[in-house]
């Protein structure tokens, strides 16, 4: 039962943290908002656990589950490109696309119970899209 409530906490801090950084891209008008940074976060944080924890029966001694975290990056690079796309004479959405793949990075921190850093790359992100964006605006 403890293991529950560990998994469940895991779950909802990284929907909380992703959900925040999702919720700063929706506030300024742009794609993949709150829900779906939110989801990227939660599943990141599943992939990591079960990366980490699920595999610990397998007695092969080639597995290695750090491949599973290496996957998830490379995939969500992959949604990200989906993001990108040129208006007119410059390209648009690479903030957001970045944003996903840090928001990535954060359920994976949270999957691996290095919830500090979880909560100091959220921090960082939400200064970085936030303060930059009011710095860009001002110049």
């Amino acid at each position: 039962m403890l293991l529950f409530f560990e998994y469940l906490l895991q779950i909802l801090l990284s929907a909380f943290l992703g959900g925040l950084i999702g919720y700063e891209r929706e506030s300024s008008g742009k794609q993949a908002g709150a829900r779906t940074m939110a989801i990227l976060a939660v599943g990141s944080t599943a992939f990591t656990i079960i990366s980490r924890l699920g595999f610990q029966d397998v007695s092969n001694a080639s597995f290695d589950p750090s491949r599973i975290a290496a996957t998830i990056v490379m995939g969500i690079g992959f949604l990200g490109a989906g993001l990108i796309f040129q208006k007119e004479n410059r390209v648009e959405g690479l903030t957001t696309a970045a944003a996903l793949w840090a928001s990535a990075s954060i359920g994976m921190a949270v999957g691996c119970k290095m919830y500090e850093l979880a909560t100091i790359v959220t921090i960082v992100l939400l200064f970085i899209l936030w303060f930059l964006r009011k710095a860009k605006k001002e110049l």
